[in-house]
This record gives C-alpha cells, sequence and structure tokens, in this order.
C-alpha cells in the first residue's frame, strides 16, 4: 500500500466515532463473558436474580472507568453518567439474556457476528488506553506510571473488577485476582499504554502519531482474531518464560535442584561404602 494511503486510513482510524456501534460490540463480549461466566445455570439465574445480572454486567461494561475513576479521586459512577451509552448496554444484556427461545444468544454467539464485534472491541480498547494515558497524562504529566496503569486499567477494567462482579452474583473466588494471573488482554492494553506514553513523552518513536495508533489497533485485532480462529490464547507466554528463567530465579532453582541431586547422590554412595 501506498504510504500516503497508508497514513490516510490509520487518520480515519483514529478519528472513529465508538457511539453507538463499537458501544454495541463491546457491551455484546461483556454481556457474552457474564454468560459464560454463569455457565450452565446462566438463564436460571438470570430469571432468578435479574437485578444481580444486571449488576454485573454493568460493572463489567464500565469497570474500565470505574477503576480509573477511583483511582484518580473522581466519582466512581461518572462513567454511568452517559444515558445513551447505559441504554446501549442495557439493551444488549437483555438481548443476550432474555430473547425468546435465546435467540439474541445464538445470534451472538454465531462465528461471523463473534469476529466482527471482537474486531470492532479490539478497536474500542484501543481507544479506551489511549484516552486513559490522555486523561492521566493531564492530570499528571510527568508521572509516567500512573498514565500507564490508567492506560492498562482503562483497556481491561473487567479483568480487575472480576472478583466483585462474581461477588454480585454471589459467588466467592478470592484466586481470581488479574495480578496473579494476567490476561492476555491485560498484557496488551500494558504494551500500548507503555507505547502511547513514549510516543506522547518522548522523542524515541519517530513515527507519526496516527500510524503509532494503527498498529496498536492493528495488533490488538490481529491477536484477538488469532485467538478466535487459531486458538493463539496468548503469544506473551514465550517471552514471559524466557524472562522468568533468567531474571525471576529460574536458572539458579534449577542449578540448585541439579546440584542437591549431586550431592545427595554422593552422599547415598558414601554411605553405601561405609557399611561395606
Amino acid at each position: 500500500m501506498d504510504p500516503e494511503a497508508f497514513l490516510d486510513v490509520a487518520n480515519q482510524v483514529i478519528k472513529l466515532k465508538m457511539f453507538p456501534f463499537f458501544d454495541i460490540a463491546h457491551s455484546l463480549l461483556a454481556a457474552l463473558a457474564v454468560r459464560e461466566d454463569l455457565g450452565a445455570n446462566a438463564q436460571a439465574f438470570s430469571r432468578k436474580h435479574p437485578l444481580a445480572c444486571w449488576l454485573s454486567t454493568m460493572l463489567v461494561i464500565f469497570a474500565g472507568g470505574m477503576v480509573a475513576n477511583g483511582l484518580l479521586g473522581e466519582p466512581i459512577l461518572a462513567p454511568l453518567k452517559n444515558t445513551g451509552q447505559l441504554l446501549v448496554g442495557t439493551s444488549v444484556w437483555y438481548i443476550v439474556f432474555y430473547t425468546p427461545f435465546d435467540i439474541g444468544y445464538k445470534v451472538a454467539k454465531f462465528l461471523p457476528v463473534k469476529i466482527v464485534a471482537s474486531a470492532m472491541k479490539e478497536i474500542y480498547r484501543a481507544k479506551k488506553v489511549y484516552d486513559g494515558v490522555g486523561h492521566a497524562a493531564k492530570l499528571y504529566p510527568n508521572a509516567w506510571i500512573i498514565m500507564i496503569i490508567i492506560g492498562t486499567l482503562k483497556g481491561n477494567g473487567a479483568g480487575f473488577t472480576k472478583l466483585i462482579e462474581r461477588l454480585i452474583r454471589g459467588a466467592w473466588t478470592p484466586t481470581a485476582m488479574e495480578f496473579m494471573q494476567p490476561s492476555f488482554y491485560t498484557k496488551a492494553s500494558l504494551l500500548a499504554s507503555i507505547i502511547f506514553v513514549l510516543d506522547k513523552k518522548t522523542d524515541w518513536i519517530s513515527a507519526p502519531h496516527a500510524l503509532v495508533y494503527f498498529g496498536i489497533v492493528i495488533f490488538l485485532v490481529y491477536f484477538k482474531l488469532s485467538s478466535i480462529l487459531l486458538g493463539i490464547h496468548d503469544p506473551f507466554l514465550p517471552l514471559e518464560n524466557l524472562c522468568c528463567a533468567i531474571f525471576f530465579g529460574g536458572i539458579w532453582d534449577s542449578l540448585a535442584k541439579i546440584l542437591g541431586r549431586g550431592q545427595a547422590k554422593d552422599g547415598d554412595s558414601k554411605d553405601v561404602k561405609k557399611s561395606n
């Protein structure tokens, strides 16, 4: 593709309006995540506890903004002030859980629909990360770590509220901590936040801003579709394993085990000689 044409496409992507279509895709995947987390009991639970079902779904939809606002000292419920987004989220929740013969859920699970919604959701995620970094930069212009944290939370806030979201539905799962087992979306949001901060605050990235943004969008969409179609769920794992082995004691623990076995064998052979 011609570089100028590619730059024009990047400029169009960065100017995309998220409401209502991208909000619909985000809300649809959030409602699907809640329903699938409920498992086989989803339909019975939604009939018996509609308020808890709605609250948990709204928390997943608006989690990023709520958590980020709480950390920045802003009103936690401020993301709910947009009535249009709230109505979109509620409508999608109702379609996924309560349409006759479960048509809404079946259509949402249809592979082509899920692929399109997932691609749109990743574009939405990139926008949220970018907005989070920009908002934090206005409040704390020199605090890179705050910009990165807020960008990451904006990108995958639902991962960090899973414990509360399940608690609303009466399930206590204290091991469901994103800090202990971060998902690919948290890692990708973290990487995107770092790149946006470097692009905004340094001269290390010489590419036009729109191209940097477009590159993040392509990265997120590509690996999301790869996870659906090819089963590639976390491309960061090989790098993580290598880093853990080199920098976080993996090599030394392995050496200690090998040396410990060698010493144990030497001790056993000496004991055998003495007994003879």
